[in-house]
């Protein structure tokens, strides 16, 4: 009788669970709590979560190679999506199809503060080199800074694909909790009286301009940094869907379908390369923490860039706030930018004012991911 269930037992997967999977399925309840309960990002939380479960469960047909004539699983197909850079591209797509870049337009001094929000990036890869981690490694890393969790995974799996669990799944963690990590930061570098600054409203963009700025980006960004062709293209031809004002079911397809069925696969994707073997490590820690300073630093340095420039230019002046959101997390630091300002001044609306910073930042993380792999690929 007791061999009979051993044998039963063997039949299963019972006899293949490891300490290091139980563990992990607790991580899945974690992400899965941050998602439903919380809210955090569920978009994408939620794909990377039930792709973590299926990493670390005994599964047949699913992360299998070919073999003997038999076709790969599931997700070998899949996640051929990520080593061949087609999904952070398509999620660009939507994004740009989303994304008014009317703000940034109206107010090109917004240019500075996304650029300065990359300090992090910077600092980051820095840390990361004197941690011990390879420049490729550390360039991987710090640009978790950017929020950007497309580009994080675009330049990743160029870099250091080795590391593309921790590195995702970082990158993605960190924009789920921007309401969190970014007020603190805010609050502490900003007084009162600069919370509470009113800035000047924005003129009306025309549909001209927005349609020339898409290509003027474009050739720009390509012709400075060859690499962030892909991202920069698909951004900037969603935006031009959009803002043309003559292809409203393309624009359409690209905000809804493609890019919701695009998170789905790239969710799952990410979370599938989060086998505890690879995942619960000492390096894994190491790039969890530094991945915080690299959101912070980069929170930081655009809202001291604001200061700076209301220094530099006392007449007309920013609110420091609007800084913050130079980080490329669309629309979210944004939205927090105004929720901090109306904290001080319910009546203060700085929504599309911080979309500008937030719109530069996302460009310029894009940069600088293309400047990294231009110099490091080689």
């Amino acid at each position: 009788m007791i061999q009979n269930f051993v044998n039963f037992l063997h039949l299963t997967a019972f006899h293949l669970v490891t300490l290091k999977m139980v563990v992990m399925w607790g991580i899945v309840l974690v992400l899965l709590y941050l998602a439903v309960y919380k809210g955090f990002e569920p978009l994408l939380l939620i794909p990377i979560a039930f792709g973590a479960l299926i990493a670390n469960l005994p599964t047949q047909g699913m992360v299998n190679l070919p073999a003997h004539g038999q076709p790969g699983g599931l997700y070998y197909y899949i996640t051929k999506g990520i080593t061949w850079e087609i999904f952070p591209p398509l999620i660009f797509l939507g994004v740009g199809a989303l994304t008014d870049f009317g703000p940034l337009i109206a107010n090109p001094r917004t240019l500075i503060l996304g650029a300065a929000a990359q300090l992090g990036i910077f600092a980051t890869f820095i840390g990361a080199s004197l941690l011990g981690f390879t420049t490729r490694q550390a360039a991987s890393i710090g640009i978790i800074g950017g929020a950007d969790g497309p580009t994080a995974i675009f330049m990743c799996n160029k870099l250091a694909p080795e590391l593309l669990a921790p590195i995702a799944v970082a990158a993605y963690s960190y924009m789920s909790l921007v309401p969190l990590i970014q007020p603190p930061i805010m609050r502490l570098l900003t007084t009162k009286h600069e919370r509470r600054i009113r800035m000047k409203s924005l003129r009306k963009v025309s549909k001209l301009e927005k349609l020339f700025f898409c290509l003027i980006v474009t050739v720009l960004s390509v012709l400075l940094v060859p690499a962030s062709s892909p991202l920069i293209f698909m951004l900037m031809l969603g935006n031009f869907l959009r803002e043309s004002g003559v292809t409203e079911r393309l624009s359409a397809a690209a905000q809804n379908e493609i890019i919701n069925i695009v998170t789905i696969f790239l969710g799952t994707s990410v979370g599938i390369t989060m086998a505890g073997e690879r995942f619960l490590n000492i390096e894994t820690l190491k790039i969890i923490f530094l991945g915080a300073v690299a959101f912070g630093l980069s929170t930081a340095g655009g809202v001291l860039m604001g200061k700076l420039m209301n220094y530099v230019s006392p007449k007309n002046p920013i609110n420091p706030l609007i800084g913050a959101a130079g980080i490329s997390a669309m629309p979210m630091s944004a939205r927090v930018a105004h929720l901090e300002g109306q904290r001080e001044d319910p009546n203060n609306y700085l929504l599309m004012h911080a979309m500008g910073p937030n719109v530069a930042g996302g460009i310029g993380t894009v940069i600088v991911a293309g400047y990294f792999i231009a110099c490091l690929s080689k």
